[in-house]
């Protein structure tokens, strides 16, 4: 977004007059072109069409570029992260999403540095010509993120993300410090796109004297597929009757549950604790040390793109895009 001088309305901002407001980004070399969305939206409006317009945009051009930057709001930034992790796998390019805590045109903004900086990185080679980064990311803030791991944890500071349970994939300084675990990305990729995902997913976050039987609607699996649960500590939920009852009914009539922790770093670990054992004796899946934002972007292209219970339990167990530690 860009601030109209004359009005004070923030507006969307025309990438054919980019050089405009960022010169910089010349003296980078790098060819850009620009798509947009015909109607520029909030972040908050994104919704799964968004993302499969988003998938559809680099997938359709994936052999012209050498690397995508994506502008967009930071309030669900790593929720649209998590979701093209899961949508384009087998990346060997770089899809990096940015965007600012104040509009470019602002005299203290920090949009026009998480731009510059994106850019670079997007087009950063190694030695032999590929892409150092290879996979989707968050910058902001002098900070690469792994998108898939990363949430926005402040609505007014610069830092506005941080990746609590996986380092950093480089640090922006004098120079760009890359930290990628290179083995990993010397085995050749092939793009596959999966623009499938299972939207009719619940999200309840406990707490205590949480009303269980007033969330009864939840879990009727014919209306959410799946439910991530936010869960305290390690996994942890209160030794209640009413939860237990309609997790078992639920889980019987097909429906599938994934546990992650309301805590900001850390992970799942059910049944170290008395109050998260019945978790797994009655079927509930652990999702380790998963964002909240990439427990519901794996369950929906899980539930998406598998039939059968097995493969489905089996696909939420493994990690499929970097999105927990295994």
């Amino acid at each position: 977004m860009i601030k109209d001088l004359r009005t004070g309305e923030l507006k969307s901002l025309d990438f054919n007059y980019v050089f405009d407001h960022i010169p910089e980004l010349e003296r980078l070399h790098v060819d850009l072109s620009s798509i947009s969305f015909e109607k520029a939206i909030d972040s908050s409006d994104m919704t799964y069409a968004h993302w499969k317009q988003l998938v559809d945009i680099i997938s359709d051009n994936y052999e012209t570029y050498d690397g995508f930057v994506v502008l967009h709001g930071s309030d669900t930034m790593a929720y649209t992260a998590s979701a093209l992790s899961f949508m384009l796998q087998g990346l060997n390019k770089p899809i990096i999403l940015t965007g600012s805590q104040l509009p470019i045109g602002t005299i203290r903004t920090d949009g026009k540095e998480n731009l510059i900086t994106a850019v670079e990185i997007a087009a950063a080679k190694n030695a032999d010509g590929s892409a150092i980064v290879q996979e989707v990311a968050i910058y902001f803030e002098y900070s690469l993120y792994r998108g898939n791991r990363c949430t926005k944890i402040s609505a007014n500071q610069f830092e506005a993300f941080a990746s609590p349970n996986y380092p950093p994939l480089a640090v922006a300084g004098v120079t760009i410090e890359y930290k990628l675990d290179q083995e990993s990305i010397k085995k050749r990729h092939v793009l596959q796109v999966y623009k499938n995902l299972e939207t009719r997913i619940g999200l309840l976050k406990i707490h205590p004297s949480i009303p269980f039987k007033n969330y009864e609607f939840l879990y009727n699996v014919n209306q959410f597929k799946g439910i991530v649960l936010e869960t305290f500590g390690a996994g942890n939920a209160p030794n209640n009757q009413d939860m237990i009852d309609l997790i078992t009914n639920y889980i019987d009539a097909g429906g599938i549950i994934l546990n992650v922790t309301q805590c900001s770093s850390g992970s799942v670990r059910q049944g170290q604790y008395q109050t998260s054992s019945f978790f797994e004796k009655i079927g509930v899946l652990s999702g380790k040390d998963m964002t909240t934002e990439a427990a519901l972007a794996k369950l929906m292209f899980v539930l998406g793109n598998y039939s059968s219970k097995e493969d489905r339990i089996n696909k939420l167990n493994l990690n499929v895009v970097g999105e927990l530690t295994a």
